[in-house]
Order: C-alpha cells, then sequence, then structure tokens
C-alpha cells in the first residue's frame, strides 16, 4: 500500500494504522530530531500531494484485516500540509466509527481554512517544544514564512475551537530546550494554551541531526513535576499484539520500517507474533538487503 501503513504499536495510541499523506520528506520544518530524515522538500503552502480516493480505497481495503484503536493521520512529513485532509478525516467519521488522531507539529494551524479540515478529528497531537523564538529556529529549522508567534496564535484558535481531546507533545533536547529558563516560559506559554495533557518526550529512535541528544529519566521527571497533574512522560507500551489478518509478515514489517526505525520488540507486540520468529524474520529481510539494523543508545533498530 501506498498510503496506508501499519497497524504499528504507539506509545500513545495503542494499535494505530497510519496514514501517510504526503511524500517523503516534505515539511514545514526540518527538526533535528526527526525519525524520518532531513527534510527534502520544505514548504508552507498545502497542496493535494496524494490522491484523496485513492487513500480513502486503501483505508476501506485494510479495515477489512485490521481493528485498530485509532486511525493515524501522520506519515513522512506534515499532514496539515495536504489539502484535501478533511476528506480522509469525513470518511473514517462518517463511514468507519474509528476514531481519528491527528500528529502534526501545528505551524500551520494559525491558517483558518488549514484548521477547520481538521475540526473532526477526536484527538489532535500538536508539537510544541519551546516559548522561544531562537530556541524554535534552532531546533525545528522551520520554512522561512513561520514563526513561533504563528505557531502559538495557531495552537489557541485550535484550543478554541476544537472539541474534542488537545494534547501538546514537547521534544525536549539537551542544551536546547532544558534550561530553567526554558522551561519557565514553556510552561508560561502551554498555561495560555490549555490543552487537556501535556507529553514530554525526548529522543528516542535514531533522530536525523546527532545534536539531538535524549534527557535522561531523572532530568524528564523533575520537568514533568513542573507541569502538575497534566503534564506526562510518553512511556513506552508493552502490550501482547491482537491476531490480525495480514497480506504477509514481510510486507508488513517493512511497512513498519519504511515509515520509521523499529524494534524487534515494537514489531512483535504491533503484529502478535512471538520475538523469536520476529527476529528470525528481521534477520531475513536484512540479508536480502531490504533492510539494516542501526544501534541507538542500548537499543538496535532496524531501518529501510
Amino acid at each position: 500500500m501506498a498510503y496506508v501503513f501499519g497497524p504499528v504499536l504507539s506509545r500513545r495510541l495503542g494499535l494505530s494504522l497510519g496514514v501517510d499523506l504526503t511524500p517523503p520528506k516534505t515539511c514545514t520544518y526540518d527538526c533535528l530530531y526527526c525519525q524520518v530524515g532531513r527534510t527534502t522538500r520544505i514548504t508552507a503552502e498545502p497542496y493535494p500531494f496524494v490522491p484523496a480516493a485513492e487513500v480513502i480505497q486503501e483505508l476501506e481495503k485494510k479495515l477489512r484485516q485490521v481493528t485498530p484503536d485509532f486511525i493515524t493521520i501522520s506519515g513522512s512529513g506534515e499532514p496539515t500540509l495536504h489539502s484535501q485532509i478533511d476528506q480522509i478525516i469525513g470518511y473514517v467519521k462518517n463511514r468507519t466509527g474509528f476514531k481519528v488522531a491527528l500528529l502534526t507539529n501545528g505551524s500551520l494551524l494559525w491558517r483558518k481554512e488549514v484548521m477547520e479540515r481538521v475540526l473532526r478529528a477526536d484527538l489532535i497531537m500538536p508539537t510544541f517544544s519551546t516559548a522561544i523564538e531562537e530556541t524554535y529556529r534552532a531546533i525545528h529549522n522551520p520554512h522561512p514564512d513561520l514563526t513561533l508567534e504563528l505557531l502559538t496564535k495557531g495552537l489557541k484558535s485550535l484550543r478554541q475551537a476544537f472539541r474534542g481531546e488537545l494534547m501538546i507533545e514537547v521534544m525536549l533536547l539537551r542544551g536546547f530546550n532544558d534550561r530553567d529558563e526554558e522551561i519557565s516560559a514553556l510552561r508560561s506559554a502551554i498555561g495560555d494554551i490549555g490543552p487537556d495533557r501535556i507529553q514530554l518526550n525526548t529522543v528516542v529512535r535514531p533522530p536525523s541531526d546527532r545534536r539531538a541528544v535524549a534527557l535522561d529519566r531523572k532530568t524528564l521527571e523533575d520537568i514533568k513535576n513542573g507541569f502538575g497533574p497534566s503534564g506526562e512522560i510518553i512511556a513506552e507500551v508493552r502490550r501482547k499484539g491482537r491476531e490480525q489478518r495480514f497480506d504477509t509478515l514481510f510486507s508488513q514489517i517493512l511497512e513498519m520500517v519504511k515509515r520509521r526505525p523499529v524494534r524487534a520488540a515494537d514489531v512483535s507486540s504491533a503484529l502478535g507474533v512471538s520475538l523469536r520468529r520476529v527476529n528470525k524474520l528481521l534477520r531475513t529481510l536484512e540479508k536480502r538487503g531490504s533492510i539494516h539494523s542501526k544501534e541507538h543508545g542500548s537499543e538496535t533498530y532496524y531501518v529501510a
């Protein structure tokens, strides 16, 4: 499938069926921490990058095979760049009964037409990692037309108009946005936005830039405590996968690996296949040259 991938086990969404609406790597940002890689096409102008009708056809086929917790619009770039994203969300809400989650960097939500396209989602998770313009530009390398002020404006507008759950993700990087003055400004700005939850994240999978370095657990805990009861650290999920009908295990693994680096345990949990069998499949794919392994921290990840 070209646009639908997974299901994959998400740390936040359980079993998530992904929808990818932009060619890799088309985005409004070129973030240091991005697990997909460096942005090759940076733009701030929405466009129908892939045919909405074909995306819907793929969803119809896949949903006869799997039962996800969420249909998650995310993928290889910034999904709100797709000018027909509302058609995809509308199909899911009108025809399937599944919940829709949107993972977005939030950079275009200040545009009224963009915000209105996503209001029927059940859960929106924008990124807001700093309240200081210099740090914003250093971490995200945004399109020249985009600013922290516009990002903040868009998130405040979304909070007023959106009736679903709003969870802000804060991506924390050592030496960039972990200083006391950064955290203080961030708490104040997020308080003004008023999300339902604040999720603190750090570099888990191999980033596109080696300067993106993870915070340790104690530092994350200290920062979390300052956000009060709405703050949480995103933890790794361990859960047995559900039995599903898949075309082949090889193709399912390749779909997962193509979108993001995965560990053997991630594949095992998402596909409901024993870790022993997954390791055998991964070794076979590596021998074929379809994937290769990459060490990050103390973990082994597999990438396309």
